[in-house]
């Protein structure tokens, strides 16, 4: 029993270390754009960044992370997991699409860099602020 359950967790971690070396994982690791090009998929989002709005002040995790040094290793965590094991498995979208979880953390970060403007902004429905995103979902990468 031991022995199988010893060939089970190598082969998983294995198949895990296999994963990570042949989507260059480290990659992840950095704040290069680039890293973001290294599935197919991430191509038109990446094209349209380039020739977006942001490009001269932000990257992929300035948007896309948290800002906390907890809460962006959490994040790069969690969503490197879930794109490697749907990248592998050939298990997404085509177009791709934003998580909810995701998309909270681009709306917090619009706040975090935009607050100064967006206070002097009345945009409450009730006692719920309306998402940035809501309007302007095509920012950081252009529609």
């Amino acid at each position: 029993m031991l022995l199988l359950f010893t060939l089970l967790i190598g082969g998983i971690a294995g198949l895990a270390a296999f994963t990570f070396v042949y989507a260059d994982g480290t990659s992840y690791l950095s704040n290069d754009p680039e890293a973001c090009v290294n599935c197919h998929v991430m191509n038109d989002v990446f094209d349209r960044w380039n020739h977006g709005s942001h490009k001269a002040v932000a990257v992929c995790n300035d948007c896309h992370t948290p800002h906390t040094f907890v809460g962006k290793w959490t994040v790069k965590g969690l969503n490197g997991l879930n794109h490697s094991t749907r990248f592998t498995l050939n298990n997404f979208p085509e177009p791709i699409r934003i998580t909810d979880r995701n998309r909270t953390v681009a709306a917090e970060n619009c706040i975090y860099c935009h607050g100064t403007v967006a206070s002097e902004i009345s945009h409450l429905a009730g006692d719920d602020p309306t998402d940035c995103l809501h309007c302007h979902a095509g920012v950081g990468h252009g529609r």
